[in-house]
This record gives structure tokens, sequence and C-alpha cells, in this order.
């Protein structure tokens, strides 16, 4: 392999140097002031020691192909040496292509953990349900806290939210199931909420609601 990657290197740096001197050749005519030698082997070798990565964009195995294979070392030849010659072209577009790649990769991977931060919102409450919590022996005996005494609908709400099949609950679900009309169970909710008895999560469905585990301690205390 160490030989095949050096036999590459020759290839392209000979197409190279050709496709320098025939750009140099072309276009020196036409535009002497702006065309010089050293700038046209230069550009033709940077242009020809692309081809790999245009290659690899494409999903291309030329480069493991043409080992052992002349007739794919000569088209691999071939790529270099017309790079080589549209090397102007060929650099502008494939850096073009390149940081189009890159953008497109980094929408990608901020969505990507977008969702994981979703999934990881939605996942914590099972989570917690889940682990058994290294609590005292009293936590859940005695009277309850005069701040988390419960009334009628707050603990009829807690009590929906800890039973059921369902972890993450709707509030069309909760009103239904509860009997309650939505102004008051959205109230309900935001107390509870912010008495950290239940939590909230935000998903592709909407707003769901969920009992905390200190919601079901207190839950369990007023039984």
């Amino acid at each position: 392999m160490a030989n095949h990657i050096l036999i590459l290197i020759a290839v392209m740096l000979l197409a190279g140097v050709f496709g320098g001197l025939v750009n140099f050749y072309m276009h020196g005519q036409h535009d002497p002031d702006s065309t010089s030698l050293p700038r046209c082997l230069v550009v033709g070798v940077g242009a020809a020691f692309l081809v790999p990565v245009v290659l690899d964009l494409v999903n291309s195995e030329l480069v493991l192909e043409s080992q052992g294979d002349p007739s794919k070392l000569l088209i691999f030849t071939g790529f270099s040496l017309i790079a080589a010659i549209a090397s102007r072209f060929f650099i502008v577009n494939i850096s073009d292509r390149i940081l189009t790649e890159a953008h497109a990769a980094k929408e990608r991977s901020e969505a990507l953990q977008q969702d994981l931060r979703l999934v990881q919102r939605e996942l914590m409450p099972l989570i917690d349900t889940e682990t058994e919590q290294d609590v005292g022996g009293d936590d859940n005996q005695g009277p309850l806290a005069p701040e988390d005494e419960l009334d009628v609908t707050t603990a009829n709400v807690l009590k929906t939210l800890g039973s059921g099949r369902f972890i993450f609950r709707s509030l069309a679900g909760l009103c239904h199931e509860t009997g309650t009309d939505e102004t008051t169970m959205v109230k309900t909710l935001n107390i509870m909420v912010g008495r950290s008895l239940a939590g909230r999560v935000s998903g592709k469905k909407g707003m769901r609601w969920h009992i905390t585990e200190k919601g079901r301690r207190v839950l369990e205390a007023s039984l």
C-alpha cells in the first residue's frame, strides 16, 4: 500500500507539472502580465493533489481500485491532468463544494444536538421514576409540611399524573380524566410546577406534564 501511495503522489506531481505547463502556454499568450510559469506550476500541482479529495466526496473507490490495476491508474492520471489543466476553475469549485459540505454537516450536527437535548428532557422523568432514590427513613412519614398540603384539585391532578400507563400527560387528557375545566387545570398545573410537584416538557406533540419525585413522595405521604 505504501508503494501505491508513492506511485499516486508521483502521478499527481507529474500531472500537476504538465498541466501547469499547458496552462502557462495556453493562457500566457492571451494574458502574459497575469500568467507566470511558477504560478501555473504551483496551481497545477495543487489542483492535482485535490483529486483524491474530490473522489472521496463523490464516494469513488478509484484510489483503492487503481492499486494493481493499470487501467484504473491511467484513469486516475487522467483526472489529475484534467484537474491541473482546469486548475483555476477546479480549485474554486472544490473549495465551494467543501464549504457547502461543511456548512451542511454543521447544520445536521446542530439539529442532532437539539434532538438529543429534547430526548434527554423527555427521558429524565422516566429515569427519575425508575431510579431508587437515596432518601432518609422518615421522608415519607408524618404529616405534610404546610407548604406541601394539597387541596382537592391539586391532589386529584397529582394522583392522575402518578397513575395510569402514560408518564407524560396532555392537557386534554388530564381535563377529561379529572373532570376539570381547562382554565382550572392550567392554573393547577402551573402551581404544581412552581412547587416542583410536577414538571413539563415541550416535545413534538406539544406540551406534556409529568409527576416529579417530590410530587410522588408528597402523594404517597398524603394517602
